[in-house]
C-alpha cells in the first residue's frame, strides 16, 4: 500500500532537497570563481615580472651630475602608523615632511582610510605647525590609495588634502605616473617623472623601479634622495615596492656619494600586517611579486637587512604603515644604535 503524501503533496518533499542542493552548488560556484581569478592573476604575474626585469635590464642610468649638496635635512613624519604624541592621529598611509635647507617638501599625503574632515593629515598638520602654505613642492612615491588620500583618489588618479578645500600653492607635484591633484586641492601643478631627475641642488628623484605585484598589477614607484653635504646620500621611501635591493643598486648607479641614510617604508607586514581583512593580512598579499601562498616571508627581511648592511648607512628609520612590529624589531636588533624609530612628530635630523 502506497504512503500517502505529506500536506502539500509532492513539492512538499521536493523543495527540502533543493534547499540543501542550493547552498552547495553557490558554495561550489564560488570555489570555481576564486580559483579561476588566482589562476588569472597568476598568469599575469608570470608575464609581468618577464616584462619588469627586461625594463629593467634594459634601462640606461647614467650617474646624475651635478647633483650639488645641501647643509641640513630633516624628516617630520606628519602620517604614519605610530606617533610620538597621543595627540597625533595615525593610520597605516605615508606623508612626510622634507626640508632640505630652505626647500620643504611634501612626500605622499595619507591614507584618510575613514574619510574624515579634516583629515589625519590636515589635523596632525595644524598640530605641528606646518602649514599647506609652507610648500615648495609636492613628491608623490607612488599611486597607491595610502599615499594619495584614499581609495577614491586611487580609482580618479588624483591626490587629496582633505575630503574639503585645502589651499595649496601652485608648486611643482612629481608623480611617477600620470596624477593630477583633486578638485579640492587644485593649484599643483603636476610633473610626471620617467627616469633619474635633479629637482634642486641637492635634491634628485632616483627615478621609477617597476614592480608586478600578484594583486596591484604593474606598479611605478621613486624614491627621494637628497645629497647632505659631508654625509652622503638620504633615499627617503614611500612603500618600497620596488624591493630596498634595487633602490640601493639605483643610487650607487646614480650617486658617486654613499649612502648615508635610508628612510621609510620597505613594505614588509611579516607576522602581522596593519590592514586586514578578517583573519587574513591583506599587506602581506598586497605587496608581493608572488602567489599568494608564499607572499612576503622572514626570508626577504633578512634579505633586506644584509642588503642595507653592505652599504653600512649611519642611519636606518622604517616605517611601520606597511612592516609588521616583528619586523622593525629585527631592523633593531640589526642596525642597533643606527636605527631610529619612525613616529608621527618625531623629527629625524641628519
Amino acid at each position: 500500500m502506497a504512503r500517502p503524501l505529506p500536506p502539500g503533496g509532492f513539492r512538499a518533499t521536493l523543495y527540502p532537497s533543493i534547499r540543501m542542493i542550493i547552498p552547495f552548488y553557490i558554495l561550489l560556484a564560488l570555489i570555481l570563481l576564486i580559483g579561476a581569478f588566482i589562476a588569472v592573476k597568476t598568469l599575469q604575474l608570470k608575464g609581468g615580472r618577464a616584462r619588469v626585469n627586461q625594463e629593467i635590464a634594459s634601462a640606461r642610468i647614467h650617474e646624475l651630475t651635478p647633483l650639488g649638496c645641501v647643509e641640513k635635512l630633516s624628516i617630520l613624519p606628519l602620517i604614519d602608523f605610530y606617533a610620538a604624541n597621543p595627540d597625533l592621529k595615525t593610520e597605516p598611509g605615508v606623508s612626510y615632511l622634507v626640508s632640505a635647507d630652505d626647500t620643504k617638501i611634501l612626500l605622499d599625503v595619507g591614507f584618510n582610510a575613514k574619510k574624515t574632515d579634516p583629515s589625519p593629515l590636515m589635523h596632525n598638520m595644524a598640530a605641528l605647525g606646518v602649514s599647506p602654505a609652507d610648500l615648495d613642492m609636492i613628491f608623490i612615491s607612488h599611486a597607491h590609495l595610502d599615499h594619495l588620500g584614499g581609495m577614491a583618489d586611487q580609482k580618479q588618479k588624483t591626490f587629496s588634502f582633505s575630503r574639503s578645500a585645502v589651499d595649496v600653492p601652485e608648486i611643482p607635484a612629481y608623480t611617477p605616473v600620470a596624477l593630477t591633484p583633486s578638485e579640492r586641492n587644485p593649484k599643483p601643478i603636476p610633473h610626471v617623472i620617467n627616469e633619474p631627475t635633479v629637482l634642486k641642488k641637492g635634491i634628485a628623484s632616483i627615478g621609477p623601479i617597476p614592480r608586478f605585484l600578484f594583486l596591484m598589477g604593474y606598479t611605478l614607484e621613486h624614491a627621494l634622495a637628497v645629497n647632505v653635504a659631508g654625509k652622503g646620500i638620504v633615499l627617503i621611501i614611500g612603500c618600497g615596492h620596488q624591493t630596498i635591493e634595487r633602490i640601493i643598486e639605483r643610487a650607487q648607479a646614480l650617486f658617486e656619494e654613499p649612502i648615508h641614510a635610508i628612510i621609510g617604508g620597505l613594505h614588509y607586514p611579516v607576522h602581522g600586517g596593519r590592514i586586514k581583512l578578517g583573519p587574513i593580512n591583506i599587506q602581506r598579499i598586497v605587496g608581493s611579486d608572488k602567489p599568494p601562498w608564499h607572499g612576503i616571508r622572514e626570508a626577504d627581511v633578512k634579505s633586506a637587512i644584509n642588503a642595507i648592511k653592505r652599504v653600512s648607512p649611519a642611519v636606518v628609520s622604517l616605517s611601520p604603515h606597511d612592516s609588521s612590529d616583528w619586523t622593525i624589531d629585527q631592523f633593531r636588533q640589526a642596525f642597533g644604535e643606527r636605527y631610529v624609530d619612525l613616529k608621527v612628530g618625531k623629527e629625524i635630523r641628519i
